[in-house]
């Protein structure tokens, strides 16, 4: 199987996490990373992520800026550090320099040009504080005692998802503005 994935990932213009762990990449127990994803293969080996961390679709993680390039003839390169427990969302980019502390979450689309406190969601471009992690957490879990939670029958993961699952989650989360699914 490794050797197929490499060979799909290199289709899609990708390095594999094996081969940027040959490089020198860090990589923790439990680390999910999603499709179109970049780890900056140039400086991977100053790049460290810690347990349990998700990466959605075209995240980029970036341990150098080549920004000077053509004036100076440098490009300026930082460590980068990913804690335990963080979710990083779709398309957000990470800058060299970066610490993002434990228990985080990163906001879909986020430019995170400095460090993120343990246990905070950020948000934006540039990233900024929304709230604390545990708040996050707390609201939704509140949230899905009064909104729709649908299992896994109701994803592509069920190979047999029929019409009436979407037609039905499709009503129940337009008629309660959001829902919640496994």
């Amino acid at each position: 199987m490794g050797k197929l994935r490499s060979l799909l990932y290199r289709i899609r213009g990708e390095v594999s996490t094996e081969d940027l762990i040959k490089l020198g990449l860090k990589v923790g127990k439990n680390f999910k990373r999603n499709e179109h994803c970049i780890i900056d293969q140039s400086h991977c080996w100053l790049i460290e992520i810690g347990d349990d961390v998700t990466l959605a679709p075209r995240v980029h993680i970036l341990a150098h800026d080549a920004s000077m390039w053509q004036a100076c003839g440098y490009t300026k390169i930082a460590p980068v550090h990913i804690g335990n427990n963080v979710f990083i969302g779709a398309g957000s980019i990470i800058l060299p320099g970066v610490t993002i502390g434990d228990n985080s979450i990163v906001g879909a689309g986020s430019v995170v040009t400095k460090d993120v406190a343990p246990e905070s969601v950020v948000a934006g471009n540039p990233a900024r504080f929304i709230k604390g992690y545990s708040d996050f957490i707390d609201g939704h879990k509140k949230n899905m005692e009064a909104k729709p939670c649908y299992g896994e029958e109701y994803t592509l993961r069920n190979p047999s998802i029929t019409e009436q699952h979407k037609l039905k989650q499709k009503k129940e989360v337009e008629e309660n503005q959001f829902g919640y699914v496994r």
